[in-house]
């Protein structure tokens, strides 16, 4: 299979919708990037719908076309009849804008649908298959040629709308190039494989890109519906789009037959399933991949894609019996041959996809959530999709979940400091070990939930709040705790938590005060000493003194008696 849709680079981590909505899971992911798988791919489209990122790409062929125009090909278009609900106009209006681009002209695809179904009637009525299904949709056939290979028998081995109306172009005009254009990225792969019927394919994204870059207009006619009258007369196989048109068209069908309508891509899993397994007889099944079939399309506008007014559009523009001009096909011109897959799928074995889901921290069944956001619909199937390469552990949200809260968890309860967090109405979230300690909680989840007032003063988370400046190793007292702490508050404004982080320093503070103690109580002894001392030399002074006064008295009566002698 050729690369029709890609992927660009794209910011695709952690998004997985992709895979949520391939029904077949043919995407692998590398490197936060997400990759098709061509072989297993179904080209449904569904990727390139849901993508957020438009990462989805579908290979162009508006410059092939171009080419042909350029070179004087005679280039003929064969529209699909989901035109009317893409662009709300009539085939003459389409035929007039396409002859500006330089096509000769565009003639309907549902004229290659009224051969198809003829060639259904056919089957049902000569050959009498007991389950017959349509093969107008690309996707539908190559489910059922990699996936469904049992069913192979029952798809109707007959070639699209598509392939019968370009043989017929280019029957009848000889020389000429066909190019298709349409609702569907798959018919861009159908066109390849038949290269002798079909020169190119455009979807109507390129179409109306190609339009708008030329300045040409298509004007929509919204009015109730598409268009106000039905049309009357030929042309019932242009109901082919809408679901049920293509059993809606046969006209005289059989009646021991069972008519039913299939869309959706799982409603068509489901089916498949059952015809599979051989629980359904007697039925002839419309079956179509997109929900809505034709109109549901991957590249319809999306502000008509499975509207009311795009099914009235369709049904509007389509008569009540065939088409008087189209020539019947031999059943050997409406042949087509499908062909199962190369080389089987090795499957891998239950000790491989045990060894995974332990891995994925799936060890139990209550730990298979099968939640699908990585998604998978299963645990199990993404521990394939890991085995065989498509997927990564780390898609698993809950596995990265528990693996982060578990680390962060270990790292919480296991440093000294406590950590208290609040959310915006200050109301306890969550509370470590450590916390617990120092508040002498004994069943911290008693507290979730709870204001913080329970447990601590809400004064400095009120001010952290009003004046927006975070609080940074302040010291407090607990007084119902009878703790010292250093306490620093922040707020985390775009999650509006408060994160409070309780160094207790009632040990450093209840040593401070002990050294207080005895320093007061040093400086008191000292003070007492000096006291004494200093009264004991007063005393001594006082002595000294009296002494040296006696001493004075005595010298000098020694000296008067000297000198009168």
């Amino acid at each position: 299979m050729s690369e029709v849709l890609t992927l660009k680079k794209s910011n695709c981590k952690n998004c997985y919708k992709c895979i949520r909505h391939c029904p077949v899971k043919s995407i692998r992911f590398s490197g936060n990037q997400a990759h098709i798988v061509q072989n297993e791919c179904i080209l449904c489209g569904k990727c390139f719908v849901v993508c957020p990122q438009n990462a989805k790409q579908v290979a162009s062929s508006t410059e092939k076309v171009k080419v042909m125009i350029a070179s004087g090909e005679k280039v003929v278009a064969s529209v699909a009849p989901s035109f009317a609900a893409n662009y709300g106009v009539t085939i003459n209006e389409i035929n007039d804008a396409l002859k500006q681009l330089g096509f000769f002209c565009a003639k309907e695809t549902a004229e290659g649908a009224q051969l198809v179904k003829n060639e259904y009637l056919r089957i049902l009525r000569e050959e009498k298959p007991d389950v017959l299904i349509s093969s107008c949709c690309h996707s539908v056939n190559l489910l059922i040629e990699k996936y469904y290979p049992a069913a192979l028998g029952a798809l109707a081995k007959v070639v699209s709308p598509m392939v019968a109306n370009c043989r017929e172009i280019k029957k009848n005009m000889p020389g000429a190039k066909t190019v298709f254009i349409g609702p569907c990225v798959a018919k861009k792969d159908e066109g390849e494989k038949n290269p002798d019927d079909v020169d190119a394919v455009l979807t109507f994204e390129e179409l109306s890109e190609w339009l708008e870059s030329e300045n040409i207009r298509l004007r929509r006619n919204d009015a109730g519906s598409v268009f106000h009258e039905k049309t009357e007369g030929e042309g019932v196989a242009r109901l082919f789009p809408v679901t049920g048109g293509i059993i809606d068209s046969i006209i005289d069908k059989p009646d021991d037959y069972t008519y039913i309508v299939v869309d959706g891509a799982e409603n068509c899993r489901s089916a498949l399933e059952d015809v599979s397994e051989g629980r359904i007889h007697k039925c002839f099944i419309e079956m179509s991949i997109c929900s809505g079939s034709c109109i549901g399309g991957p590249v319809m506008d999306r502000h008509y894609r499975l509207s009311l007014a795009s099914r009235m559009a369709v049904e509007n523009i389509a008569g009540d019996k065939d088409f008087e001009k189209v020539k019947a096909s031999t059943p050997e011109e409406m042949r087509k041959e499908f062909s199962l897959p190369t080389g089987d799928k090795i499957k891998p074995s239950e000790q491989e996809i045990e060894a995974v889901l332990k891995q994925m921290g799936k060890t139990k069944p209550e730990d298979m959530l099968n939640c699908g956001s990585c998604g998978y619909n299963t645990c199990r199937e993404k521990a394939i999709a890991i085995i065989e390469g498509k997927a990564d552990i780390s898609m698993c949200l809950p596995y990265l979940k528990e693996k982060a809260e578990s680390f962060s968890d270990n790292i919480i309860n296991n440093t000294p400091n406590g950590i208290l967090v609040l959310n915006d109405k200050m109301e306890v979230q969550k509370l470590n070990r450590a916390a617990a300690n120092i508040m002498k909680i004994k069943n911290p989840s008693d507290l979730m939930g709870e204001p913080v007032v329970r447990i601590l003063d809400p004064k400095p988370f009120i001010d952290v709040s009003l004046s927006g400046k975070n609080i940074y190793n302040r010291g407090a007292y607990l007084a119902d705790y009878k703790k010292y702490v250093s306490q620093t508050i922040l707020f985390d404004r775009e999650y509006h938590i408060f994160i409070c982080i309780l160094r207790d320093v009632t040990e450093e503070e209840e040593e401070k005060e002990k050294k207080e103690e005895v320093a007061k109580s040093t400086v008191e002894i000292a003070d007492k000493v000096v006291e004494k001392q200093m009264r004991i030399v007063q005393e001594i002074a006082s002595l000294l003194g009296e002494t040296a006064a006696e001493t004075k008295i005595a010298l000098t009566k020694l000296k008067e008696s000297i000198t009168d002698e």
